[in-house]
């Protein structure tokens, strides 16, 4: 069956849209912690950069990455926050 199939969800409309909320909720946090593993990493290799090859080309690179790695910490954040609001006002107005 095709998710766009409406056969496909049985049960009343506000029951299949809860549990769609509730899929995009774990979306949302899985998105949440790519985006905190990859700023970690950025934050991580920028300070390699700089502690290990002082001076030179990768030294600048380490000092681009560091609040590379911290905006998109943010990032991240202001993108869970946003769909967890959208995510929330969906629930409410079908629950």
């Amino acid at each position: 069956m095709s998710e766009l199939d409406p056969k496909a969800c049985p049960a009343s409309p506000s029951v299949c849209d809860l549990l769609a909320a509730e899929r995009t909720v774990l979306a949302n946090e899985r998105t949440l912690l790519a985006f905190a593993r990859t700023a970690l990493t950025l934050f991580v290799a920028g300070l390699t950069f700089i502690h290990f090859f002082p001076g030179g080309g990768l030294h600048i690179v380490g000092w681009a990455f560091v609040p590379a790695g911290v905006l998109l910490m943010l990032l991240g954040l202001w993108v869970y926050r946003r769909t967890w609001r959208r995510t929330r006002q969906t629930i409410q107005r079908t629950g």
